[in-house]
């Protein structure tokens, strides 16, 4: 009967109000954790946006100045991301912007990375690369150059951003991409070393 179908309608809208509940719920403890974590393990930062999450455990190794923006979102949960600033190194990370599981970004002397980036697995930025190419100086530490990564730049796993390099803003680094040289906005960029492809 009419009754009948309406009482099974209303159970059914029931059941997908209680499950819509229970999704909504679980999000909301999951996100709530994943800013607690936040707090725990980014600790020893020098300064910690808003509602900024992390999602296992990355290393931090702060003898600077770290600096991480609004709504930044850590994925660690099956390798650890590091950051690292040395003596009077800055690394400042924009706001928004998303840094997936095994990273490695080292500031020496400044390392910038642009609010709304994604930073792809596996991703080595560093503004210096710690020994001397000759073989007789290699036990010294070369002069550092600053990195700057603009704003909504997307790189893809794996890439390598050497020292002295700007990625202009909106750009793309192929995976795999060692990136020697800057990179101007809006470009697709890939290949080692890094060279632009095509604009966006």
């Amino acid at each position: 009967t009419a009754t009948t179908v309406t009482k099974q309608t209303q159970a059914q809208k029931g059941i997908v109000w209680e499950e819509k509940k229970k999704r909504s719920l679980g999000n909301l403890f999951r996100t709530s954790m994943a800013m607690l974590r936040a707090h725990v393990y980014l600790r020893h930062v020098t300064q910690l946006g808003r509602k900024v999450r992390v999602w296992g455990k990355p290393d931090v190794h702060n003898r600077g100045e770290i600096i991480i923006g609004d709504r930044v979102r850590l994925f660690s949960r099956i390798t650890p991301t590091e950051l690292v600033a040395a003596d009077n190194g800055r690394l400042e990370i924009g706001e928004n912007t998303f840094i997936n599981h095994g990273c490695s970004i080292a500031a020496i002397k400044s390392v910038i990375i642009g609010p709304n980036c994604n930073i792809g697995t596996y991703v080595n930025i560093m503004d210096n690369q710690f020994h001397r190419v000759e073989p007789e100086l290699r036990h010294e530490i070369p002069e550092s150059a600053p990195v700057v990564i603009g704003e909504n730049v997307w790189l893809g796993t794996r890439v390598v951003v050497l020292p002295g390099v700007t990625i202009g803003a909106g750009s793309v680094i192929g995976a795999g991409s060692v990136v020697t040289r800057d990179i101007p906005p809006r470009s697709v960029a890939a290949g080692m070393p890094a060279k632009v492809i095509r604009t966006v």
